[in-house]
């Protein structure tokens, strides 16, 4: 049986737990896998947020690409993919996908993932956001596939700690690919 694919960026805004934790839900699927790229920013920031090593998120990974691997397998549109998550998503990153700057794998991978009209998400991390930030998330909210799911907490469903935030905030940005992990509480009104 050939698995679903999964593109899933990583760049050095904060946010790691929460990529910790999509990897992980997305390896609890067996009909999907992953194809990781992680930014020099992202290991730095890893450092600071946890005590996990790159090699430790790498190995939750199917597949691990450099972000200078420009020609790697998700620079082209014939590599298929169910689309891309970028979690944590920075500012630059936002700035580059928009126009098209695609010097590094995590950008080219996004400029192929739009081009192709799979689902883009970007769980966009800043704050407080500039008229920039907003001006650049606007534009490509607007592009059919791409989703802007910045990681915000909500109560709705009675979060008792923050892994039951992160579970959250994870599972939406992974409900777009179709992915529903086990515990997920949509909002069912009031």
């Amino acid at each position: 049986m050939e698995k679903k694919r999964l593109v899933v960026g990583a760049c050095g805004a904060s946010g790691m737990p929460l990529l910790i934790h999509c990897l992980t839900l997305i390896r609890r699927q067996p009909e999907w896998e992953t194809c990781l790229i992680m930014s020099g920013s992202a290991e730095l920031t890893l450092l600071q947020e946890t005590d996990w090593t790159r090699q430790q998120v790498e190995a939750l990974a199917d597949h691990v690409f450099r972000p200078e691997e420009t020609g790697a397998g998700p620079a082209s549109g014939s590599f298929r993919t169910e689309g891309m998550l970028i979690v944590p998503c920075s500012m630059k990153t936002v700035a580059g996908i928009w126009a098209g700057y695609g010097d590094n794998l995590i950008q080219r991978a996004a400029d192929v993932t739009i081009k192709e009209q799979r689902p883009l998400v970007l769980a966009a991390r800043e704050t407080p956001l500039s008229s920039i930030h907003l001006r650049n998330l606007y534009e490509l909210s607007k592009i059919p596939g791409v989703r802007i799911v910045p990681p915000m907490m909500t109560f709705y469903h009675k979060p008792e700690s923050i892994e039951d935030m992160l579970h959250h905030t994870a599972a939406r940005l992974l409900e777009p690919f179709g992915i529903v992990p086990e515990g997920y509480r949509r909002w069912e009104g009031i």
